[in-house]
């Protein structure tokens, strides 16, 4: 049975419901990309690095940088018919690549066990605002604090790990699919309430304003790198997410036509984002480029204000939760199909091993925030900082230049898988063989701190 169901997966055949449908991918591809990253991170790096003109930046990076390497991940994917790692084997033969693929497992692996805390705290924090909790002290970085030298970012981590273990666990058109059917157009639904609320304040103006007019003077080379980095990060582009998706898409699904799609869905999410943060920050004299602390510290106070804010405030951490569940899924599935392919385990086994391991992973990071195990904090920072700079920094960077090279200079067949021709196929090419992988080690050298600007 599972050799059938193997050989199944590699021909293209429906391998016992591991096929998305056409919509189905979509919405999962986009669920993946649009994750905590465009709601927490970009509202704080484009209040730091320039607003609108950093937006801007933004878009470009996504368009000459993002879509090309979201399109080759998905088409070796595709190609490959495996995880991350064997679809690279399989497409080059060579078993150094396969090496390669599994650090972006890896990364999307330690991810997840980082990232579930995060989506934890928007867990908690929905609770706290509709039930009216969140408002009762003024002071919010207090509360968090306190939150976090609780055990109860653990709780939540768990929860967190848990449902995403339960949707994985149904499979890929009856769980992964279904969920992103529900959960994207909610999340659509969200931003758009949250945006015309934030939009209808009395001085919203200024925040679009900020948002949407672009000042040139205030864009640097820095803000390039981190606009090219917040572009390439945002699509789930490094950490195996992509061609891991990309092994379940039907070969008739026209693979451009999708990279469009989804990075439109990114671009969209970041825009609406940033229609429901700078106008609630300037109307209630709030710094936007605060940093981390902006949603969870700041945004508390500017809801209390506002009338309804419980439910405002309640719906925007719904939001938030919501966003972050898309992305815990396919990071999970990530490492459940190495798993899969490696051991030869059922996808339950499958699911409750790697869950299970994530989990105590994570505890770590858990425990090393607030004040509760203190040697978990070294060199300046905490287990959980620790495990973001590593991934961020080195892992991410070095899968997307992995595949990069491979698309454009080690595998023959990729003009074909990506379905391209003429100019799109000769543009594509030069893009992945000159501009992206010097762009990228950039990127790379400056986030780990090597070169200075």
């Amino acid at each position: 049975m599972k050799k059938n169901q193997s050989a199944s997966l590699q021909s293209g055949g429906k391998g016992a419901g591991e096929r998305f449908s056409s919509s189905g991918f979509i919405l999962a591809a986009i669920g993946s990309a649009v994750g905590l990253g465009n709601m927490w991170k970009f509202p704080y790096i484009t209040g730091q690095y320039g607003g609108a003109a950093f937006f801007l930046l933004f878009v470009i990076c996504l368009l000459i940088v993002g879509l090309p390497v979201l399109l080759a991940e998905l088409a070796v994917g595709r190609g490959g018919r495996g995880n991350a790692s064997t679809s690279l084997i399989r497409l080059s033969g060579h078993k150094l690549w396969g090496g390669f693929g599994f650090i972006t497992i890896l990364g999307a692996f330690v991810i997840l066990s980082f990232y579930a805390i995060v989506a934890g705290w928007t867990m908690h924090y929905a609770m706290l605002s509709f039930t009216g909790k969140l408002f009762a002290s003024e002071d919010y970085a207090m509360l968090f604090s306190h939150f976090n030298d609780s055990w109860l970012p653990v709780f939540w981590q768990f929860l967190v790990i848990f449902l995403t273990g339960f949707i994985i666990m149904r499979g890929v058109s009856a769980g992964i699919e279904k969920f992103n059917k529900v959960l994207i157009p909610g999340l659509v639904i969200l931003l758009v309430v949250l945006a015309i609320r934030a939009l209808s304040l009395e001085g919203a103006g200024e925040g679009v304003s900020f948002f949407l007019k672009p000042d040139f003077s205030k864009l640097s080379a820095e803000s390039a790198l981190v606009a090219l980095g917040h572009a390439f990060f945002s699509l789930s582009l490094g950490m195996g997410t992509m061609m891991t998706y990309g092994a379940y898409v039907d070969k008739r699904q026209s693979l451009g036509l999708a990279t469009l799609a989804v990075g439109g869905g990114d671009l969209i999410y970041a825009f609406l984002a940033g229609l429901i943060i700078f106008p609630t920050t300037f109307v209630f004299g709030l710094e936007a480029s605060q940093g981390p602390g902006l949603v969870f510290v700041a945004l508390p106070a500017a809801f209390s204000a506002m009338p309804f804010g419980s439910l405002f405030g309640g719906l925007f951490f719904v939001l938030l939760a919501f966003a972050a569940l898309t992305s815990t899924v396919s990071l999970l599935e990530v490492p459940v199909a190495f798993v899969r392919e490696a051991f030869k385990w059922s996808r339950g086994v499958s699911v409750f091993v790697v869950a299970s391991l994530c989990f105590l992973i994570g505890l770590p990071s858990a425990m090393s925030l607030g004040n509760k195990v203190s040697w978990l904090t070294f060199g300046g920072k905490s287990f959980f900082d620790w495990m973001d700079f590593v991934c961020s920094n080195i892992v991410l960077p070095m899968g997307g230049l992995v595949v990069t090279l491979f698309v454009g200079y080690a595998w023959k067949g990729a003009a074909k898988e990506a379905g391209l021709r003429g100019w799109w196929l000769q543009t594509w090419l030069f893009m992945l063989r000159y501009v992206a992988p010097l762009l990228v080690l950039l990127v790379f050298l400056y986030s780990a701190g090597i070169i200075k600007l």
